[in-house]
């Protein structure tokens, strides 16, 4: 690797964004040897640490620094350093000359590592989508995906799983994400021929992100059904793969609550949420979202709590209001609420779910009905309801009738006078209802007592040596700079 050159007798650097920032190469540099010693002992531990520490450094970077990184990795004038140098914006000679070799020593012959080489084509294209320069991502992000295919090395699979979902964010977010479905399948195909399990999840991850966003649930869940299924991964290498398991559990339970298997949808988003890190803040919103409306859905009320969590006040504010109107029975209200925040629904992709709403408002009003009157009339019950059909008493029979035959009320509908007549409320305690909820509970403490020790994780040797003060410092400050790349994470769409 070439040498820094200390500019003694010149002018001092000035502040504008052609010259490199001096805090950030160094960190690229070592970030480059890190990835260099992983390569050779084939540690992938160190190139996911490589990942984390770019993310850290994401919002610092400039072109003067990538170009001045890249003449320090590549072989200037090679195909790779003209192709990325292309993407760049144009500087200055000496602005870019920053880290050439000493006079009179000639420079030695690089020979990038492949692994070198994919990190070069993500910092580029991370730092293109930063300076929403999409055309240029796109294909920079082509060009990187046309370079994956002919690298089959394990070392390369923590970033080529980065390259994937820049590869599919670029599309995104230029609206043709349709274009790129064929060669995501084709990408999964391979990955799964050499047993790439972290490009395995994170492709299925983003060919259901495409059909979902496309509406096309019947083909994500034919996919999702064929393709190998996640597992909670426990060990320490596997820390990377839980943004690619939460992702796939709010996936799947959103294709749950289409397809109408709203208790599996629940437990889905419920456990997405869960598994989600506190920094992911836009991730368990999304979930939460969902959840709401699936408990809704099921007939269950959400805890007030469920809305007050830290952070999602705001964002919650809609499903609270529509939540309460659901509680209430008041097909008015409803109707008032769907339509104050009908822009909100639909950004979340919602409304077809809040459709589905409206009969289990009417149940509920129903149900306070059938408790608060012992007798009333269909024409009564109708005004109650607020239904706005043309002819309410019939729908308000068809609706009692119905509610009867499923069991949400105990009554009995006498025709010739028009009447509703509910019957005395027994005692529940004399049912099996209270041993129905109590199952229910202890299964789910069960089960998550159960994942709790199957996420347990322990040093190796454990049972043979004491962890040291040098190997508890390294595995600390793994563990933060996890943390600083989820927060990262975050903004790109979690």
């Amino acid at each position: 690797m070439t040498q820094d050159v200390e500019m003694a007798d010149q002018a001092p650097p000035s502040k504008s964004l052609s010259s490199p920032d001096p805090s950030v190469l160094p960190h690229l540099k070592e970030i480059a040897s890190l990835i260099e010693t992983g390569a050779y002992a084939r540690e992938v531990r160190r190139i996911s640490r490589a990942v984390r520490l770019t993310m850290v450094l994401r919002k610092k970077l400039k072109a003067s620094s990538l170009g001045a990184f890249l003449n320090y990795v590549l072989v200037p004038g090679s195909d790779v350093h003209s192709r990325l140098s292309s993407f760049l914006p144009k500087e200055d000679e000496h602005d870019m000359e920053v880290d050439s070799a000493p006079s009179g020593t000639p420079a030695p012959v690089k020979h990038p590592l492949p692994e070198l080489e994919i990190y070069c084509y993500l910092l580029v294209l991370i730092f293109l989508i930063d300076q929403k320069k999409y055309d240029e991502a796109k294909a920079c992000s082509s060009a990187s995906i046309a370079r994956l295919k002919t690298v089959n090395r394990r070392t390369v699979d923590v970033l080529a799983s980065r390259l994937y979902f820049y590869y599919s964010l670029c599309y995104e977010l230029t609206g043709d994400l349709a274009e790129i479905r064929g060669n995501l399948l084709a990408l999964h195909r391979i990955a799964t021929l050499r047993r790439d399990e972290l490009g395995q999840e994170t492709l299925l991850n983003l060919l259901l992100r495409n059909y979902l966003h496309y509406n096309l649930y019947d083909q994500a869940e034919k996919l999702r059904s064929k393709a190998p299924h996640f597992e909670a991964h426990s060990n320490q290498q596997a820390i990377f793969l839980t943004i690619p398991f939460c992702r796939y559990l709010f996936y799947l339970g959103k294709i749950r609550t289409i397809q109408l298997e709203y208790t599996d949808a629940k437990e889905s988003l419920l456990q997405a949420a869960r598994k989600a890190p506190q920094a992911a803040l836009g991730f368990r919103v999304q979930c939460n979202k969902w959840a709401i409306i699936v408990r809704l859905l099921l007939g269950e009320i959400p805890e007030r709590t469920v809305f007050m969590q830290k952070g999602m006040e705001k964002a919650l504010r809609p499903y609270f209001e529509l939540t309460n109107a659901v509680r209430i029975g008041d097909l008015e209200l409803f109707r008032n609420v769907a339509e104050k925040f009908s822009s909100t629904f639909g950004s979340d992709r919602t409304n077809n779910l809040i459709v589905r709403l409206r009969h289990n408002v009417i149940r509920t009003g129903l149900r306070n009905i059938s408790i608060s009157y012992s007798r009333i009339s269909l024409t009564d019950v109708a005004k109650k309801l607020r239904l706005d059909s043309p002819n309410p008493v019939a729908d308000a029979e068809s609706i009692v009738s119905k509610a009867i035959r499923d069991g949400a009320i105990d009554a009995t509908l006498d025709h010739a006078n028009g009447w509703m007549v509910s019957k005395e409320t027994g005692d529940i305690y004399s049912t099996n209802e209270p041993q129905i909820a109590f199952n229910s509970r202890i299964a789910f403490c069960l089960n998550m007592h159960n994942e709790a020790v199957r996420a347990l994780r322990f040093p190796p040797n454990s049972h043979k040596e004491k962890e040291s003060a040098e190997k508890r410092r390294e595995r600390q400050q793994q563990e933060q700079e996890l943390a600083q790349h989820i927060a990262e994470e975050d903004d790109d769409d979690f």
